[in-house]
This record gives structure tokens, sequence and C-alpha cells, in this order.
């Protein structure tokens, strides 16, 4: 098929056939990266059937464990670790009003977090039909479920790991006990629950004027940029324009 577009010169066409044919090999590379990912030999076993507190069928606040997060007939479990309380030096202003907008500003949620998470809350409904997924989050559940309903958020599974070395044990939290947005995969296989995979790209040299897009294959918003002339701003997300 020659696909064409209206008032298109030569150059232009000549152009993005060299690019399309980049394209094509981009695509092959990511399908090559996920075979070589599900190809992983089987990962460490959980040192322990975490504990979470998440929000009970009445409503208060119950105990979760590692285990119950995985869906009925379902191996897969990711979870990712919210940046609640954000860095220590993101001074991006705090929550517009609500509950969250009377917290100090070190103690409110990374804007970037919620960004993300506003991108997957439309997903996950989908996402459910093949595996689990869940958000924790080192804030109090209080906090959490609040800053939940001031955002508008109902289909992502709210946790609190404040009780838990969950954060620490898998790379979302520095010895100094700052939060790091991690996103880890579990596989069940019976009883028996072993991490999969990490977004440790999070930690991997990046080069010159690049972010370390480890979890970039997911955002949307950072994936719609890079389709203008413009490309990615420099620019970091918010919790209010």
């Amino acid at each position: 098929m020659n696909v064409t577009f209206p008032g298109e010169s030569a150059d232009y066409r000549a152009a993005r056939q060299r690019l399309l044919e980049r394209e094509i090999q981009l695509r092959r590379e990511m399908e090559a990266v996920a075979v070589q990912r599900r190809e992983l030999p089987p990962g460490g076993l959980a040192p322990e059937d975490y504990v979470f507190q998440g929000v009970g069928a009445d409503g208060s606040a119950a105990d979760v464990r590692l285990s119950e997060l995985f869906a009925p007939g379902k191996s897969a479990l990711a979870i990712y670790s919210f940046m609640f309380p954000r860095d220590p030096h993101d001074d991006r202003p705090g929550a517009p009003g609500g509950q969250t907008s009377q917290l100090p500003l070190a103690q409110q949620p990374c804007p970037s977090c919620v960004a993300f998470l506003d991108q997957l809350e439309g997903m996950v409904e989908h996402s459910g039909q093949h595996l689990a997924f869940a958000v924790v989050a080192k804030a109090p559940l209080e906090r959490v479920v609040a800053f939940a309903a001031e955002r508008g958020w109902r289909h992502l599974r709210l946790l609190s790991s404040a009780g838990s070395t969950y954060n620490r044990d898998y790379l979302a939290e520095t010895p100094q006990g700052d939060q790091r947005p991690m996103l880890n995969v579990f596989q069940r296989e019976g009883d028996t629950i072993r991490h999969f995979w990490g977004s440790e790209l999070f930690y991997a040299p990046t080069d010159e004027g690049q972010d370390t897009r480890h979890v970039g294959t997911l955002e949307p918003l950072w994936n719609l940029f890079d389709l203008t002339r413009e490309g990615r701003p420099d620019w970091d997300e918010q919790l209010r324009y």
C-alpha cells in the first residue's frame, strides 16, 4: 500500500519512508524485548506475604496480604509504588483543594506519579481481565483514600504500605526513607509468589538529555509528545494547571 497525505512533497515522502523503516525496526525490537522479558528465569521468592492496608467491604480499613491481591484465576500482579509523600526536593505546587491541600508540601503526592496514575485509571478496568494491578503508597491509608476521591479515581486499587517493608525491599524507598516510583510485577504458581520483573531502568545510567523512562512504554502523555515536531517539552507534570 502506497501511503500519501494531501499536499506533501517528494522530499517529505522520502524522509517519511526512511523514518517508517526505523519505526518498523523499533516495533520489531520492542517485541524482541518483550519476548526476552517473558523468557526470564524464575525470579526471587517474595520474602514474606506483605500486609498492606486497604479499604474493606464495609468501607473501613482492612489488612490485605500480597497473596490476596492476585485476581481469582490470574497469575500476574503488577504493583506501582506511588510517591506519596513526594520526593523531599520536589517543590512543585501542592493540591489545589481538599484535605490533601492541608498537608505540608513535603507530605503531599508526587505530581508526576499522579499524572501517571491518571493515565492508568482508565486502563485498569481493561487490564483487569488478564492481570491484577494495585497501587501502594507509604502515606497512611486515610490520606491515600482522601486524595483518590479528590482526584476522581474510581478504578485503581489503592493501598498503604506504611506498616510493611515492601517499599524498601522492592527498590521503592531509599535508605533515607525517600519514596521512589517503582513498578514491580509478581507471578504466582500455586502458593508460591515470585518477583518477575521490576522497572529497574529507573536506576540505570541515562544518555544526555534523557530521563529514566523506566515506565515509558506505559505513558501515553509523553509518547504523544514524541509525535510532534517540538518533541517532549522541558516540563514537569503538575497537580493543577
